[in-house]
C-alpha cells in the first residue's frame, strides 16, 4: 500500500548514462522515468522484491535560473544517498523529481521508507537554506501495495502511469464503450424479460429462499459492489467446498473435473450438491447470468471485460494476478468466455484478461458480443 505525507523532505538519486532520454541535470525525462516505473512494477511482479518511488514535489514548475541552481543542489546534496540500481528521473517534467529504490528490505515495508525519509530529510535540512527547504514536499510510495483482507485495496495511481496514459489515450472510446453498456443493458433487459418471469417463477416454487443472489464482488481498482444473479443454489450453503477449491485453482494446483463426459474437463466443480435442479438449468443455459445487466446500468460493471472475483479469491492471488482488477471494469461476458472458459488454467485466463485490458476497442467489444451466444449455446465450460 503506498503511504503519502508532505513537508519539507527530499529525494535521493542515481546517476544515469547519457542519452536522448537524458534531462536536464542529468536526470531521466518523464516519459523515459515513467517507462522505468512500469518496467520495474513487472520485474517486481514476478520477483516479489519491492521497490520504493519517492516523489519530490519542487511546488511549481523550474524554468528559472534560480530554481535550477536549487534543484543542482538537491540532487549533489543526495547523490550518496543511493545505490547503483536506484534510477532519477522527472515524474513530472520540470515539476516533480523522482527516485525509484529497487529492492529494498522485505522485511517490515513501513520501516524501510520511514528509514530512507528520515536519512534523505536530515541530509536536505544540512543542504538547503530554510527557504528552499520549505518549498518542496515528499510522498513515497511502495509496491506491491499491501491489500486489505476485504479485499478493498484500490491501486495508487502514482505506481501506474502506464495504465493513466492509456486510459487519457483512450478517452473517446471510453465514452463509446459506456453508451454501448447502457443501451446494451436496457435492450437486453427488455428482450430478456420473459425468461426473467420464467426463471423468477421457477426459482420460487422449487426450492426455499429470494429469487436473486447477492454477492460481494471486487471491481475495478478494488471497489467491492453487490453482484446480482438468478439464485441457482440451495439457502444457508457452506462455501468452504468452493473457496478451497478456489484457492488451489489460483495455485495452480486444481485438478480438472469431469464435463459432459467429453473427457476434457473444467477447473470448475461440476458435482455442486448446493446447486438446485432449476439451477442447474440456468447455468447450463447461462440464464442466472441475465440479473448483471442491472450492474451493467448501474456502471459497476461493463457488457465486456474480466469476470469480478469474491473477495477470498482476491485474497489468493499472486501480486501479477491484481492487474487484472486494476486494467479493466469487470464484464459480463470477455475474452476468457469466448477462448475458453473454465477449460483454461486460472494463470492462462489472468492473461486473457490482461490481453483484452491491452488491447480492447469498441470493436473489440463487439467482436466479443457476436461470439458469446455461440459460447452459450455450446454450453462449453458452463456449470
Amino acid at each position: 500500500m503506498s503511504t503519502q505525507r508532505s513537508g519539507p523532505n527530499g529525494l535521493a538519486l542515481a546517476r544515469v548514462p547519457e542519452d536522448s532520454s537524458q534531462g536536464d541535470h542529468g536526470i531521466l525525462n518523464a516519459d523515459a522515468f515513467r517507462r522505468m516505473i512500469t518496467l520495474e512494477r513487472k520485474r517486481s511482479e514476478r520477483s516479489r522484491k519491492p521497490f520504493m518511488l519517492l516523489l519530490l514535489d519542487m511546488g511549481d514548475r523550474l524554468p528559472s535560473e534560480k530554481n535550477g541552481k536549487t534543484l543542482g543542489k538537491i540532487l549533489t546534496a543526495l547523490a550518496g544517498s543511493t545505490r547503483d540500481t536506484d534510477i532519477t528521473g522527472w515524474y513530472a517534467d520540470h515539476c516533480v523529481v523522482g527516485v525509484m529504490f529497487t529492492e529494498i528490505a522485505t522485511g517490515d515495508s513501513s520501516s524501510v521508507p520511514t528509514t530512507i525519509i528520515a536519512r534523505v530529510t536530515e541530509t536536505l535540512r544540512k543542504n538547503l537554506t530554510l527557504e528552499q527547504f520549505n518549498r518542496v514536499s515528499l510522498s513515497f510510495h511502495v509496491f506491491p501495495e499491501d491489500w486489505k483482507n476485504d479485499a478493498q485495496g484500490p491501486s495508487n495511481p502514482t505506481l501506474y502511469p502506464d495504465l493513466s496514459q492509456r486510459e487519457d489515450a483512450r478517452k473517446i472510446f471510453r465514452v463509446v464503450k459506456r453508451m454501448m453498456d447502457i443501451m446494451g443493458s436496457v435492450v437486453a433487459l427488455v428482450f430478456f424479460s420473459p425468461i426473467f418471469l420464467f426463471a423468477a417463477v421457477a426459482i420460487k416454487t422449487t426450492s426455499r429462499g429470494p429469487i436473486f443472489f447477492r454477492q460481494r464482488r471486487v471491481g475495478q481498482h478494488g471497489n467491492s459492489f453487490v453482484f446480482l444473479k438468478f439464485r441457482s443454489m440451495y439457502v444457508n450453503n457452506d462455501a468452504s467446498v468452493h473457496k478451497a477449491y478456489v484457492q488451489k485453482l489460483i495455485a495452480g494446483k486444481a485438478d480438472k473435473h469431469p464435463s459432459d463426459g467429453n473427457g476434457q474437463g473444467v477447473y470448475k466443480l461440476t458435482k455442486d450438491s448446493r446447486i438446485t435442479r432449476v439451477g442447474a438449468f440456468l447455468r447450463k443455459t447461462s440464464f442466472d447470468e441475465l440479473p448483471q445487466f442491472i450492474n451493467v446500468l448501474k456502471g459497476e460493471m461493463s457488457l465486456v471485460g474480466p469476470r469480478p472475483p469474491v473477495p477470498y479469491e482476491v485474497e489468493a492471488y499472486d501480486i501479477w494476478h491484481r492487474r487484472r482488477l486494476l486494467e479493466a471494469r469487470p464484464g459480463i461476458t470477455g475474452l476468457w468466455q469466448v477462448s475458453g472458459r473454465s477449460r483454461v488454467t486460472f494463470d492462462d485466463m489472468v492473461r486473457l484478461d490482461l490481453q483484452y485490458a491491452r488491447t480492447w476497442s469498441p470493436w473489440t467489444d463487439i467482436k466479443i458480443l457476436l461470439r458469446t451466444p455461440g459460447a452459450v449455446v455450446l454450453g462449453e465450460g458452463a456449470h
